[in-house]
């Protein structure tokens, strides 16, 4: 008989997001007439039908794979390069950040980029999270046996926990112990708060001290407001050299049904095989994606790229 992958055993309940989608559903049939009032504070999803501009896109890439001339295929598993190439405009260059198109790897959404790429990182590696914590971060971490069993409390043990508290400004602080990849997410679910420059300097310098790589989680920058917050970690020196990147379009463009963000993952990224060695991760990030993803469809690469429009 075939055996199971017993780490996912530790996994506390269900995935959070169909657990409160269930737990709604049964207050609703429970309370037939306060259901429609019930406030839901769960998963972030849209309210707004699609941008105009991203549905006359879609509409046009539909009518070209209806036609011999214009039909597609496979298309590359990196994304297009027009869309590559908006991004790279729009999110990077115009804010000074040097982002090669080779560097960007378009997929169906940054959930999946948060927890595929402990594909290409060791066993060996000590995991950092903020908490309150998105529960992808930890939920893929436990699967892939990056922890121990859950405490009474729902921590689990080897993950290291950075709390996220009103004394801290709800920006955690640099751990005093060695850690190897450290989740960060700003502006911040589910605490709405945002992370200086100089507070962001102060984890690149961590992580080059370290040796660590920061996992930064941009998905909600499009919310960002205020000037003087930076919407990448990239725009803090030295970032290029300890951080991967993971955006979204279910944010800015109401994409969440759609499917579609990237990943940055800049070619100076170094990590230590067990003998010592330093390599590039950023061919292995693009073998991985090549031999386990297709690539998004057309279609909604070109409603992506009408985002910038």
């Amino acid at each position: 008989m075939a055996h199971l992958n017993e780490h996912y055993l530790k996994l506390k309940a269900g995935y959070l997001f169909p657990e409160i989608a269930r737990r709604v559903r049964q207050f609703g049939e429970e309370n037939l007439e306060l259901g429609d009032s019930l406030i839901r504070c769960g998963i972030g999803d849209v309210t707004e039908p699609l941008p105009p501009a991203v549905i006359e896109a879609m509409h046009r890439a539909v009518d070209e794979l209806a036609s011999r001339e214009t039909f597609r295929g496979y298309g590359p598993e990196q994304g297009y390069e027009f869309l590559r190439h908006a991004i790279a405009e729009n999110d990077y260059r115009k804010r000074g950040i040097n982002i090669a198109l080779d560097e960007i790897f378009v997929s169906d959404g940054s959930k999946c980029d948060c927890g595929n790429i402990l594909d290409i990182f060791s066993h060996q590696n000590r995991i950092a999270v903020v908490d309150p914590v998105y529960p992808v971060y930890v939920d893929t971490n436990v699967m892939a046996g990056h922890s121990g069993p859950a405490d009474a409390s729902g921590a689990y043990q080897g993950l290291v926990y950075l709390p996220c508290t009103k004394d801290n400004g709800f920006v955690p602080e640099t751990p005093k112990e060695r850690v190897d990849l450290v989740y960060l997410c700003f502006p911040n679910n589910p605490t709405g708060s945002v992370a200086t420059k100089d507070q962001l300097q102060r984890w690149v310098n961590y992580a080059l001290s370290a040796g660590a790589i920061l996992l930064f989680d941009a998905a909600y920058e499009a919310y960002i407001t205020d000037p003087e917050i930076p919407h990448s970690i990239y725009e803090v020196p030295g970032a290029l050299d300890c951080a991967i990147e993971f955006r979204s379009f279910s944010k800015n463009g109401g994409f969440t049904g759609v499917r579609c963000g990237f990943t940055v993952l800049p070619k100076t990224l170094m990590a230590l095989t067990s003998s010592g060695e330093k390599k590039t991760l950023h061919p292995f990030w693009n073998r991985r994606f090549s031999t386990k993803f297709n690539g998004v469809g057309y279609p909604v690469q070109r409603g992506a790229e009408a985002i910038y429009s």
